[in-house]
């Protein structure tokens, strides 16, 4: 599990913005209880309090006015003394009695959703301290009639649920918000995959255009150097340039030449259109392992009625079948099969190895980022299923992994038919 880095950043003002909303709810709650209800409490120490917490978020404003984030370790010294702040609140206005000691989750919940790990059970640690502290120490709750001593048990049983509340909090909010900041880092990541596959779709545009616009000139130029070297003398001082000239002309045409040629592997021309089991063949030439064999297999006999449906190199799908030929390349142990199914309505490629196949406790996860797909990926980072079956699924194909009967695993790619060759002929 990648974990975040010990310089993870807060807004500024989203943590000072938060912050008055406490300082301001806290005068007005005390200034109304006090003042509205005649309740009676240290009113003078409580204002302190709040007007200490409203000094530290002015300091916060103005130290960090110009830069826009806070550093994990001052943003989780903010949180403690929040929690620090609230305690002493709470001592003086009744403890756990206090139905405002709920309040305490408050800094654990922004923790758990911005800072890491160890920010947040530090924090966490600090919140259950003081609560424990609250379940012996404390001012009598304030009220206009004295209200009895608790029996001990219930301030137990506050105590526990309060304990249990931040803990459980703390965890579930960070599992959340770290599975959600995967999940936007793993989108990136496809994103930026998606981006370097048009470039290079783009290069091998451009390169096939200007190999096309340039073939005429260098076809002129070609033409002249050949009729000056045939009129030039035998023993002409100009002889060897026009030869030179000659030969580096047909060098050019040679280069031209390769650039016309529709490209192999990742050079994926979008331009370029033709069955898709000939994309297939492209594609499984991708370096991978040079002993295994993939075998290509076309289970549909094409007829007039049904004919194999025809795409162009679509940098989704150049990605996507690539990543999972070369994939089942390293895990399987002689062969990799791919198998071309089609109808009138639908279009399959199923990839299968003869290898060790997925992993039971994780074949239901995979498609997740940060899941490896195999037993033997430890140390990846398993993004590159996910990746692939980004890309396809944006193209309106259905990705299901599973494991073969026999042996091996199975990644089967499904589109609508319509949809495949419409996204295929913009």
């Amino acid at each position: 599990m990648p974990r975040r880095s010990s310089n993870t950043r807060v807004r500024s003002h989203t943590l000072v913005g938060i912050r008055w909303v406490g300082v301001t709810g806290q005068g007005i709650t005390l200034l109304t209880v006090y003042y509205g209800f005649g309740f009676t409490f240290p009113i003078v120490l409580a204002i302190a309090a709040v007007t200490a917490s409203a000094t530290v978020n002015m300091f916060v404003l103005l130290r960090h006015w110009a830069r826009p984030h806070i550093g994990e370790r001052d943003a989780a010294l903010y949180l403690g003394f929040d929690i620090l702040q609230l305690g002493t609140l709470l001592y003086l206005t009744g403890g756990l009695l206090n139905p405002f000691q709920i309040l305490i989750l408050a800094p654990i919940v922004v923790s758990a959703t911005v800072l890491s790990a160890v920010s947040t059970v530090i924090l966490s640690v600090l919140a259950m301290g003081t609560v424990t502290v609250l379940a012996f120490e404390y001012l009598p709750l304030p009220a206009p009639n004295p209200i009895p001593h608790p029996d001990p048990v219930f301030i137990f049983a506050i105590w526990v649920a309060t304990i249990l509340a931040i803990g459980f909090t703390a965890g579930y909010v960070y599992r959340v918000a770290r599975e959600q900041r995967r999940m936007q880092d793993a989108l990136a990541e496809a994103q930026a995959a998606l981006a370097r596959e048009h470039q290079v779709s783009a290069v091998g545009a451009i390169a096939a255009a200007a190999a096309h616009e340039l073939g005429t000139p260098l076809a002129t130029i070609n033409l002249v150097a050949k009729e000056l070297a045939r009129d030039l003398p035998p023993d002409s001082e100009h002889g060897e340039d026009a030869a030179l000239l000659l030969s580096q002309a047909e060098r050019c045409r040679d280069i031209l030449a390769e650039l016309s040629a529709r490209p192999q592997g990742d050079t994926g021309e979008s331009f370029y259109k033709g069955p898709i089991s000939s994309l297939i063949e492209q594609v499984s030439q991708n370096p991978g392992s040079d002993d295994i064999d993939v075998v290509i297999q076309r289970e549909t006999t094409a007829s007039s009625e049904n004919p194999e449906p025809r795409v162009v190199t679509m940098p989704e799908i150049v990605h996507g079948l690539g990543n999972f030929i070369s994939n089942a390349k390293q895990f399987a142990t002689t062969e990799v099969r791919v198998v071309v199914e089609w109808t009138p309505e639908l279009c399959q490629v199923t990839v299968q190895d003869d290898g060790p196949g997925f992993s039971p406790h994780i074949l239901s996860r995979l498609g997740e980022p940060y899941v490896s797909s195999r037993r033997e990926s430890e140390g990846h980072m398993g993004l590159g299923v996910f990746i692939a079956q980004t890309l396809l699924e944006r193209t309106g194909a259905r990705v299901e992994f599973d494991n073969g009967a026999d042996v091996g695993a199975e990644v089967k790619v499904t589109w609508p038919r319509n949809r495949l060759e419409q996204e295929n002929a913009t």
